[in-house]
């Protein structure tokens, strides 16, 4: 029996994918649990039209991602941070800081738990972190701490 999922499947498929089953397993499992559809001709043009929405929305994110990463490409943000004498920060840089930072000096909203600070900032100067957009789309920025 042929069904077109819903929800993602584990060891059986991704959402919006037409898929074969034993025809009980689609009756008394994924059916009833809201996780599948029958694959009748009107619930295959509807599956076909929301793949293309889908297709164009993820394409004007796509977009939207290239612009970002332009944008955090073309200059370090800088942080603040208390600085002693030697140049060494109290504490560290975190990504909480590094996103407030993002946020105030070039306007995007970025999420603290999508943003990596490779190494453990403990000195003013130039230092790297990269952003996960998610789909595989990492990027990688400058940030630099500054002393206030």
């Amino acid at each position: 029996m042929q069904v077109i999922l819903i929800k993602d499947v584990d060891n059986l498929g991704a959402a919006h994918e037409l898929v074969e089953v034993k025809p009980g397993y689609a009756r008394n499992y994924l059916i009833p649990q809201k996780y599948a559809i029958e694959a009748s001709s009107s619930n295959l043009k509807v599956m076909e039209e929301r793949r293309k929405q889908l297709a164009k929305k993820e394409s004007k994110l796509m977009a939207e991602i290239a612009n970002v990463t332009e944008v955090l490409k073309a200059s370090p943000v800088k942080v603040g941070a208390k600085v002693g004498v030697s140049g060494k920060i109290f504490g560290s840089v975190t990504a909480i800081q590094l996103a407030r930072a993002i946020r105030e000096q070039k306007g995007y909203e970025i999420d603290r738990r999508r943003i990596t600070v490779t190494d453990e900032v403990k000195e003013a100067g130039t230092h790297k972190a990269s952003i996960d957009f998610g789909k595989e789309n990492v990027v990688e920025i400058e940030f630099e701490v500054i002393g206030e």
